[in-house]
């Protein structure tokens, strides 16, 4: 997960400040040390880090500081806010023309680092918006490109330009434009060819494309996982092209986290996405709060709300919460939930969103087994649908048929088994509790 090895080096270090009860100049200085360190460590710019540093040690040492209350949580603060200060402070949206008008984003980067499925990502968030997205396949290079943008925008519902029998992409992008004007499309989305490396045609390319038709943002997509190198791409396009925005893939990989926290500074170009995953749902727009938060192990709550409510079906919420109520959970309310929770990332991603967890997460990987929970799944769909909607007709019998089907030992089915009987126990006392608790001024749950 992004940023856990520089969460987990801040937590220890802020821990250490929280238990001094005063602060002195040198445990400042220590302090900051370490945060230097962490940072270098995640691959973030050196000049980056170096002035990053300096501002928040002048803070840090001032007189209001060293003699306040808890100096220790205010420097803390002081890090927080400098790491949003850092990344730009506000959250930057997508220069979109009125919808009457067409807006022309250009989507351009090395190869690789998934500008063809991040297209697609977008035109997926411009759609359910309510804009009315077309996307252009101007890469005529890469095998495969135009057919991997045909796929992607066939599950996104957006209508995909393709030029047969052309080669010239500035022939393509203004030919994209034509259609869209003539067919009600007020947002177009241009895949440009990417490179192994930066090289004078690519460039020279884009140039021509951006002199061609009118183009409202160059977007820059980059691989995260790169880190240093995707700040050094993002200085090159911008000096060479010139780019309006960076969107920043793979975030959520084993990623040291220096992109995100460097690009602003040098490029002075704001992170408008982030890629979270691979399925075409998993872009989020990037704040620089809440990003700030999740490095520093405090959760992101609004983003998870945010996942919840776009994921979630509401009603068949609602219909399981009532049948919670009534004692009537079943196998296929277990699936029900089990789809909502992937839709959502998994629930290593839901934890990691919680504050006090970004920096457990090492801690958690024991006790979240991804694979168990598959296996579960497989027992569950290994059921008959009675058995599934009626849990009480298991038997020996029918629990080495299911055993069998999904491939999985009879011990395996009994302890699963047990654990859904016991939940469901619970669910039957839960709304006794809740009228007790309510009765005492709160709330007394048995677990």
């Amino acid at each position: 997960m992004a940023f856990e090895s520089l969460t987990d080096k801040l937590q220890n270090v802020f821990k250490n400040l929280r238990s001094k009860g005063v602060l002195t100049e040198s445990d400042v200085k220590a302090a900051l040390k370490e945060v230097k360190m962490a940072l270098l460590e995640a691959d973030v710019n050196f000049k980056v880090v170096r002035n990053f540093v300096k501002t928040v040690q002048e803070r840090a040492i001032g007189q209001e500081v060293m003699n306040g209350l808890n100096p220790g949580q205010t420097v803390i603060k002081i890090v927080h806010d400098e790491l949003i200060s850092l990344m730009g402070s506000e959250t930057v949206e997508l220069p979109l023309r009125p919808s009457s008008e067409i807006t022309v984003l250009m989507m351009i980067g090395l190869q690789g680092a998934g500008k063809t499925t991040t297209a697609a990502k977008l035109a997926g968030k411009l759609k359910a918006a309510g804009r009315k997205p077309l996307l252009a396949a101007c890469d005529v290079y890469r095998p495969g490109a135009v057919k991997q943008l045909q796929v992607n925008g066939e599950k996104q519902g957006v209508e995909v330009f393709v030029l047969e029998n052309s080669k010239k992409p500035v022939e393509i992008a203004k030919a994209a434009l034509a259609y869209a004007k003539n067919n009600g499309f007020n947002v177009v989305l241009l895949d440009t060819a990417g490179r192994l490396q930066i090289d004078d045609s690519m460039m020279e390319e884009l140039v021509s494309i951006r002199g061609a038709v009118t183009v409202d943002a160059s977007i820059l997509v980059v691989d995260a996982m790169t880190g240093q190198e995707a700040v050094n791409v993002a200085k090159t396009f911008q000096d060479r092209v010139g780019i309006d925005g960076v969107i920043l893939t793979k975030l959520d990989g084993d990623t040291r986290g220096g992109a995100a926290l460097s690009i602003r500074a040098i490029c002075g170009k704001p992170i408008l996405y982030v890629g979270m995953g691979e399925k075409l749902s998993d872009l989020e727009q990037f704040y620089p709060d809440r990003m700030a938060n999740r490095i520093l192990g405090m959760g992101d709550v609004l983003s998870l709300i945010e996942k919840a409510q776009a994921n979630i079906d509401e009603e068949k919420a609602r219909e399981m919460e009532q049948r919670v109520r009534k004692a009537q959970f079943t196998y296929d309310d277990y699936l029900a939930s089990m789809e909502q929770m992937r839709n959502m990332g998994g629930m290593s991603s839901v934890l990691n969103m919680l504050p006090g967890m970004g920096g457990k997460m090492k801690d958690l990987e024991g006790m979240v087994d991804e694979k168990q929970m598959a296996r579960q799944e497989a027992i569950v769909l290994s059921m008959t649908r009675e058995e599934r909607a009626n849990p009480d007709l298991i038997n020996m019998k029918r629990k080495q048929r299911i055993a069998k089907g999904a491939g999985v030992s009879i011990n395996d089915v009994n302890r699963f088994v047990k654990q859904f009987e016991q939940t469901r126990k619970m669910m039957k006392q839960m709304p006794g509790m809740l009228k007790k608790g309510k009765r005492r001024g709160g709330f007394n749950f048995p677990f």
